[in-house]
């Protein structure tokens, strides 16, 4: 398996956001993929740079308008008197409102779900090559090899079309997989992050081509809250291939793996040419941003069952944070998903 990784990430480094009404450091910061970088290069993995596709196969996924606020608003925000390094929003449309309005502070609510995305001067390069870091690794896919790790920063999986949230701008993930989609009949996406892939789901949320599964912690009680639920099953032509299986607190890993098996064998029932994987590490116990208690071991079990699937896989990086665990979670999941790959061809 080999890995694209750019270290273009580091443009993007906001100082800290809003949680619970206070300003806390930024969790989602460079450490979390120079971490997972340095493991990956001493575990001997081939690491590629990512080849620039241009934008059009971010804009097969997200609006005009969207990519527009994204690579511009700052310039707009900047002209405002007082106004901040970094464009944050401070009002949101909520349930009742739908304009989009002209004004910069209108749309950074508009485009913006929270406070998880501020947008800094590198926020936009650093989000553009994620997608290339992506489409890069599919296309390794897509030639043949397989799999492929994209180790993506800023993540991807809770971005809309049109909307930021969750520390992701751009749909990494939901780009790589209708990209695939152009040499496929049906893709599926696996999302294993602790927190429920809204954005992904959303995209594709009324496709029959392209299949949504997600195991992540109860959005009754955790992020992102209003999407994530078992109820959630598609429309029109998408309904029935959008399958989201929310985990209690503290899930550990017997009870995470034994609810995997209804994704997989959902997968499996589905015969995908490719498989994409939204890889959290944020599952694990000691995870700072996490409910879950899944372990390493855990992890490399996960990873050899999402394997022995015998798919064409793209990993794609997603969540994470700084533990003493999360480089080895990574290790353990690739080390697993390869060892169940040579039993394959045994």
């Amino acid at each position: 398996m080999r890995v694209v990784h750019s270290t273009a990430h580091e443009a993007h480094d906001p100082a800290d956001f809003v949680i619970t009404g206070r300003s806390a450091p930024f969790p989602e910061c460079p450490e979390r993929a120079h971490r997972l970088f340095a493991a990956v290069e001493k575990a001997g993995y081939e690491i590629l740079p990512p080849q620039d596709h241009g934008i059009a196969p971010i804009a097969a996924v997200h609006l005009a308008d969207y990519l527009e606020f994204l690579e511009h608003g700052l310039d707009e925000w900047r002209q405002l008197p007082n106004s901040s390094p970094v464009l944050i929003p401070h009002l949101h449309p909520g349930r009742h409102m739908q304009a989009r309005p002209e004004a910069i502070v209108g749309k950074v609510g508009y485009y913006v779900a929270g406070t998880s995305c501020p947008i800094g001067i590198g926020t936009w390069p650093a989000s553009v090559t994620s997608a290339h870091i992506a489409l890069t690794a599919a296309d390794l896919v897509l030639a043949g090899e397989d799999a492929a790790y994209a180790l993506c920063r800023p993540p991807g999986h809770h971005a809309y079309s049109d909307l930021a949230g969750g520390f992701c701008y751009l749909n990494n993930v939901a780009i790589a997989a209708q990209h695939m989609r152009g040499q496929a009949e049906r893709v599926a996406i696996l999302d294993v992050d602790v927190h429920h892939g809204n954005g992904t789901q959303g995209i594709f949320y009324d496709r029959a081509d392209v299949l949504f599964c997600s195991l992540h912690g109860d959005p009754s009680i955790f992020y992102p809250f209003y999407a994530g639920y078992a109820d959630e099953r598609g429309s029109g032509a998408g309904k029935g291939y959008n399958l989201n299986l929310p985990q209690p607190k503290n899930t550990g890993d017997d009870d995470y793996l034994n609810a995997m098996t209804a994704a997989l064998a959902t997968i499996n029932d589905f015969a995908p040419d490719y498989l994409l994987v939204s890889l959290g590490l944020d599952a694990q116990e000691n995870d700072p941003l996490g409910i879950l208690s899944i372990t390493t071991d855990g992890f490399k079990r996960m990873g050899g069952a999402i394997g022995a699937l015998g798919l064409p896989s793209l990993i794609v990086q997603e969540g994470g944070y700084l533990c003493d665990e999360m480089a080895d979670n990574l290790l353990a999941f690739l080390s697993g998903f390869e060892a169940s790959r040579d039993t394959l061809v045994l």
